[in-house]
């Protein structure tokens, strides 16, 4: 059963711009077999320990023998490494294929500057926020905001998140490993999906290294994944988890439409908007997208990703769209009840409707349920009830908004509709309906 987040604080992904500081632990070289005595500071006194070899800790060795203050501590720079050991081959599996991914794949990597133009919407106003929260430019300096993202053809496009591109008057890419910058436009975008499709002009066609689409149906928790992108406008990070959870859902996009998401403790963080996340095969799987943060705007282990299933359906309608277009996802056109939120008595009272199914109580005048013939009832007396769609049973509201909202535009979905006790096959024609646009009347 997919997990809603909707009562949860989700923070978006989005740009940064604070530097936090770094601490570095030193770690010892290689150790040899031999034991070694070590010293800790007691009331002033060095007292060494036992044997790293089987030291307790009350100060007492596993062999017996007790140690006091005085004895000699020896020194660790005399030792020598392990025989045997080649740092070529230290490495774990799981290492070197970390190691080979990042290689293989990092060349595909795009970091994205954006100024804001005019009051550049919601996405703007969140990374002003960050901005404030992080540091950033003030004054009477034009806003900024930096993302992610990675190029998924030959032609340059670049896939990145709506959130980091939307409102912006300036887009400025740059490449792994390249301090030049090239100009960009946005060529679509799909707001409710926090997609976005970017082409930047004069990237030599040699630079362009588009990074291969994986599947994201299919995976298993506790994978490895891998994100990559600018956190905090640190170029080229890397961070590694495991997909955490594949039955999640929270709200994405424009409107906070639920959606399922790959859940991934890799540390994500402002700036690895729009980047990718990878798998062991270096194949992308997701796009990061967003943080549970807890109040804070910063990684707290726990990370979102659109699966790369909804990039694929949704990359040729961003392609064919046109400079400035927008992608909208497909819509019935009704407001419905879901009827397994009553209890029975009302089921009753609504002249024994089913146990389960989406009630339709209103369709929309030009709407493709309005076109498919479909009655609603604002009583709910003699109205369509929808019990399935393609086959797959209506068991609640969100089965029927899932399974819409996964089709694609100009799909013919074939509704199963009981109304009066008659169930009927109706066959729908999906397209984008701005339904908003029509409740705003009212």
């Amino acid at each position: 059963m997919k997990t809603n987040l909707s009562a949860l604080a989700l923070g978006l992904a989005l740009a940064g711009g604070g530097l936090l500081g770094y601490q570095a632990n030193e770690r010892l070289a290689a150790q040899s077999a031999a034991p070694v005595q070590t010293a800790v500071v007691q009331g002033g006194a060095q007292v060494p320990q036992g044997s790293v070899t089987g030291q307790s800790t009350t100060g007492q060795s596993t062999t017996g023998q007790s140690t006091t203050a005085g004895q000699t501590v020896q020194a660790l720079q005399t030792r020598s490494p392990l025989t045997g050991y080649n740092s070529a081959r230290a490495r774990t599996e799981s290492e070197a294929n970390t190691v080979q991914v990042v290689k293989e794949r990092q060349n595909g990597l795009v970091y994205i500057s954006v100024t804001e133009g005019g009051d550049g919407g919601q996405a703007a106003q969140l990374r002003r926020q960050l901005q404030e929260q992080f540091g950033g430019p003030l004054g009477d300096q034009a806003p900024t905001g930096t993302g992610s993202g990675f190029f998924v053809n030959k032609q340059g496009d670049i896939i990145t998140n709506n959130h980091v591109v939307e409102g912006a008057s300036r887009i400025t890419i740059r490449l792994h490993g390249n301090k030049q910058t090239y100009q960009a436009k946005v060529i679509a975008r799909a707001p409710d999906y926090d997609l976005a499709l970017i082409r930047a002009e004069g990237v030599p066609a040699a630079s362009i290294q588009p990074l291969p689409l994986g599947q994201s149906d299919g995976l298993e928790v506790g994978l490895k994944a891998i994100a990559m992108g600018a956190p905090f406008d640190l170029d080229f990070s890397v961070s590694e988890g495991i997909i955490s959870s594949v039955e999640r859902q929270a709200p994405v996009g424009q409107r906070g439409v639920m959606q399922s998401v790959i859940q991934t403790d890799a540390a994500i963080n402002p700036g690895n908007s729009g980047g990718p996340l990878l798998d062991s095969a270096g194949q992308v799987i997701g796009v990061n997208t967003q943080i549970l943060t807890g109040g804070v705007g910063q990684s707290a282990g726990v990370g979102f990703a659109i699966p790369v299933n909804t990039v694929k359906k949704l990359l040729p309608q961003l392609q064919a769209g046109g400079t400035g277009a927008v992608v909208s996802p497909p819509t019935l056109g009704i407001l419905f009840a879901d009827l397994s939120a009553l209890t029975p008595q009302e089921r009753a009272d609504l002249d024994n409707v089913p146990a389960s199914g989406a009630l339709v109580r209103r369709v929309y005048p030009g709407s493709p349920a309005a076109a498919a013939g479909l009655r609603g009832s604002e009583t709910g007396k003699g109205a369509d009830v929808i019990t399935a769609i393609g086959g797959q049973p209506v068991r609640s509201g969100q089965d029927l908004r899932d399974l819409v909202f996964n089709s694609k535009v100009g799909d013919k979905v074939r509704l199963s509709v009981q109304r009066g006790g008659q169930t009927r096959e109706v066959t729908v024609t999906l397209r984008a309906f701005d339904l908003s646009a029509q409740m705003s009347q009212e």
